[in-house]
């Protein structure tokens, strides 16, 4: 069984290998699309973590330097400047609605927002209605190191 001259392949009858019309290459267009709508929705998940977060951290950082520049003043300067700074900081962090209480309602409220009864039973008291009473003189560095733990620990 030896093949014959006429019937023997000849390498010039040999043609190139076609793959199929679907098969463009390792990867196809779907699968690049895909990729590249995973990878930019991770860039926008990632952007806007970061943009909360460094959100956040802006209000505590000014918070926290508007309390470190209270830190100059006289007592009774002070403890007014500290009243200012828990209302802006309680209006950025509780909207409008903070503006108007006044008294037991304003600590009660200062107490939700920090998570604490610093306002309403302790120390911290003297900054929701008792700025302008007349009183034995308030212990402003322990009031002025509690504001400044409260501070540090916003997160809203």
């Amino acid at each position: 069984m030896t093949p014959s001259a006429e019937s023997a392949p000849n390498l010039a009858d040999l043609r190139g290998l076609h793959l199929p019309a679907n098969a463009a290459g390792a990867i196809q267009g779907e699968v690049v699309a895909a990729i590249i709508l995973g990878f930019a929705a991770a860039l926008l998940v990632g952007a806007l973590r970061y943009w909360r977060a460094r959100r956040r951290s802006t209000v505590r950082r000014a918070a926290l330097r508007d309390l470190q520049a209270a830190r100059a003043l006289e007592p009774e300067a002070r403890l007014v400047a500290q009243a200012r700074l828990l209302r802006r900081t309680a209006r950025t962090l509780d909207g409008d609605a903070v503006a108007d209480l006044r008294g037991s309602d304003w600590a009660a409220r200062l107490d939700r927002i920090f998570a604490t009864d610093f306002f309403g039973k302790g120390a911290g008291r003297v900054l929701v209605d008792g700025l302008y009473g007349r009183r034995a003189t308030p212990d402003v560095a322990a009031i002025d190191a509690e504001l400044a733990r409260l501070l540090a620990r916003i997160r809203a």
